[in-house]
């Protein structure tokens, strides 16, 4: 059935115009995008399809490249282009919401913003952000990549990063391609290990997050693991 042959209190265009886009699910969000659907399918059922395509996941569908999402029933070349500009649109808003003042101060876009940046690579990356000392955002750096052990991450290097940005704190991130967030103890070595080469130049290492699936991603500070 037809999205306009709904009642129209049920049709998603009109449940955000009364009550804001918070009340509808990803699918009915993308299905206003995509406005309509294919012979069969509605716009809500085709946008169920593309999630579940991309194991059900914003933040995977958002690293999804123009080519992928084009060949895809119902896309094609311009939606898929469209598609590919609001994600990237969403990706800088939140980075803008996260250098626009103390990081500290807004934690939630913090997490947002790392989930849409590493959530869903399928390998293993770690990630600085390095601060000034107002704790706003210098730079933000991918460091290492692949398979990461306190042998393949060096304390060395990322301190002469830290200094090159002349940054007075960090804050570092890494995801768990598995979809478990739950930190190891070679991740808590790892944290210790990078905190105590920092102190030596008096760089404060703030918190280190573990992003994986759709969960927020894991704080170590809230943890009481620094």
């Amino acid at each position: 059935m037809a999205i306009t042959d709904w009642p129209a209190a049920e049709r998603p265009r009109e449940r955000l115009l009364a009550h804001g886009g918070a009340v509808l699910s990803d699918a009915e969000l993308l299905a206003i995008f995509l406005r309509v659907g294919i012979r069969g399918k509605s716009a809500v059922d085709l946008a169920r399809e593309l999630l579940d395509r991309f194991g059900g996941s914003v933040a995977r569908l958002s690293h999804a490249d123009a080519a992928a999402l084009a060949a895809l029933p119902g896309i094609g070349p311009a939606k898929a282009s469209q598609l590919v500009a609001v994600l990237e649109l969403a990706r800088r808003a939140l980075a803008e919401e996260v250098r626009a003042g103390d990081l500290l101060s807004s934690p939630g876009a913090v997490r947002d913003w790392l989930r849409l940046r590493l959530a869903a690579l399928p390998h293993e990356v770690f990630c600085a952000m390095w601060l000034d000392s107002q704790n706003r955002l210098i730079a933000f750096e991918e460091l290492f990549r692949g398979t990461l052990t306190r042998t393949s991450v060096y304390p060395r290097e990322v301190v002469k990063r830290a200094l090159a940005c002349n940054a007075s704190a960090a804050v570092f991130a890494h995801n768990h391609p598995s979809g478990v967030a739950e930190p190891s103890g070679a991740d808590e070595l790892l944290t210790r290990s990078l905190k105590q080469a920092l102190s030596l130049v008096d760089i404060k290492l703030l918190d280190h997050f573990i992003v994986a699936g759709h969960a927020a991603p894991v704080s170590f500070a809230e943890r009481g693991l620094l």
